[in-house]
């Protein structure tokens, strides 16, 4: 056990975990006032529920022996079984546990990444066992095809650093899957449903950034060369993405923009994360500006084919976690990652094919699989609150809170003098649907 190696890993592993509430302020800024707590929720109960069930029986189908072709693990290490404290990781010098928490984190974030999409309209309760049985179903064997030594993309040579498919992928094409079953929000392309928080928003991308460096840097379990040289990718590619998603948005619209600052810097992180160990800052500036700009393009899409991917995760996390899935197999310049076998080494059409395949495969399989989970949620408890309640708030319909009280500054949350002095336990519908 090398124990800087250890305190290295652990200390990524706060960073990640920072990564989820930083998430929740980032998201919580983008809706409307009536809907912030809700957001907010959605992301911490996945703190929760993936956390147990991690610890019950996520760990041993992500990592532990492989028990069918490549494609879960056994579940040998149920509830941590049998997993000493000074037990390491193989072919590494921290222990089992140190990476069990690190990699609980990923675990969390991923549905996390997910409830942008469906901001606003959704129950939850039927959230939370949406997370329950999507990690289970798709995320946990999905990390063991691509991290797992015995995983079949792991063994195919797929390199994915810190997560483009097994993440960022994942969570994108489990969003477009998730808004066809759950459908667009009331008043979707005819009322305005702008950011109700801009600092929120960019107080949620610098926590995100700065967590990012642990997702990233970390992925290395160990402290060296190759780390240094992923913790310098992930600040230049997400630097250069925001100059990219910018010189797109002034040309385009006419204007900069804090909320595309911040979309253009997590496009940037989510492309830099699968490549962060294998090309050159050079290679990550180029990428960067091609992220940036091609997710600000993106996000767009969802007005062209009638989708309502409401916090734009398919743009900028599907779209941003394919480009920088593809980068090594175009611009990898060194060392990549380690097997029991020796080191994969730089790009080129094999690695390129190998990349394709690995992209391919996480997006046919966590699409169906979402969908069907969620057609099967809907059809049975129901995904949605009704109309009525999405219109007057859901924040007061699922969780009695509103997040700002207006009444006491001495105003109402409708329009100027409306409804003043009223209580807040009993808002009329002229000001739920004002706020």
């Amino acid at each position: 056990m090398d124990t800087g190696n250890t305190a290295f890993v652990l200390l990524s592993a706060a960073l990640v975990m920072l990564m989820t509430p930083g998430l929740a302020f980032f998201y919580g800024g983008m809706v409307r006032v009536k809907s912030v707590l809700n957001m907010l929720m959605m992301s911490f109960i996945c703190l929760a529920v993936v956390t147990v069930l991690w610890v019950l029986y996520g760990f041993s189908m992500a990592f532990s022996t492989d028990a069918f072709g490549g494609l879960v693990g056994n579940l040998d290490w149920y509830g941590f079984r049998d997993i000493g404290v000074n037990e390491l990781w193989d072919g590494y010098s921290v222990p089992i546990v140190a990476f069990a928490i690190f990699q609980l984190m990923f675990a969390i974030i991923t549905p996390a990444l997910i409830s942008g999409a469906v901001a606003d309209r959704v129950k939850f309760v039927s959230w939370t066992i949406f997370v329950a049985l999507w990690v289970t179903i798709v995320y946990f064997p999905v990390a063991h095809w691509v991290w797992a030594a015995d995983g079949w993309l792991f063994k195919e040579g797929v390199i994915d650093f810190a997560g483009g498919t097994a993440v960022h992928i994942n969570a994108g094409i489990a969003a477009l899957a998730l808004v066809l079953v759950v459908g667009k929000r009331v008043g979707f392309q005819r009322d305005p449903m702008r950011p109700h928080n801009l600092p929120f928003v960019m107080l949620g991308c610098a926590l995100l950034w700065f967590g990012w460096f642990g997702f990233n840097a970390g992925s290395w379990l160990g402290a060296d060369g190759v780390t240094a040289r992923a913790a310098i990718n992930t600040q230049v590619c997400t630097a250069a993405a925001i100059l990219g998603w910018m010189a797109l948005e002034k040309i385009r619209d006419g204007h900069f923009t804090t909320l595309g600052a911040a979309s253009g810097a997590v496009a940037g992180l989510v492309a830099i994360t699968p490549a962060c160990g294998a090309i050159s800052p050079l290679g990550s500036i180029a990428l960067g500006l091609v992220a940036g700009a091609v997710c600000a393009w993106a996000v767009g899409l969802k007005y062209k084919f009638g989708y309502d991917d409401s916090l734009d995760v398919v743009g900028v996390h599907l779209v941003g976690g394919i480009i920088g899935s593809i980068a090594p197999g175009l611009l990898a310049t060194g060392h990549i990652q380690s097997d029991a076998e020796g080191l994969f080494y730089g790009g080129g059409t094999d690695q390129l094919v190998k990349q394709l395949t690995g992209v391919g495969a996480v997006l046919a399989y966590s699409f169906v699989a979402t969908f069907v989970i969620a057609f099967l949620l809907q059809k049975t408890i129901g995904f949605r609150v009704s109309e009525d309640d999405e219109v007057g708030g859901i924040d007061q319909v699922e969780h009695a809170e509103t997040a700002y009280d207006f009444v006491s500054l001495g105003g109402s949350v409708g329009r100027p003098g409306a409804n003043a002095g009223a209580s807040t336990t009993a808002p009329t519908n002229e000001t739920k649907v004002d706020a």
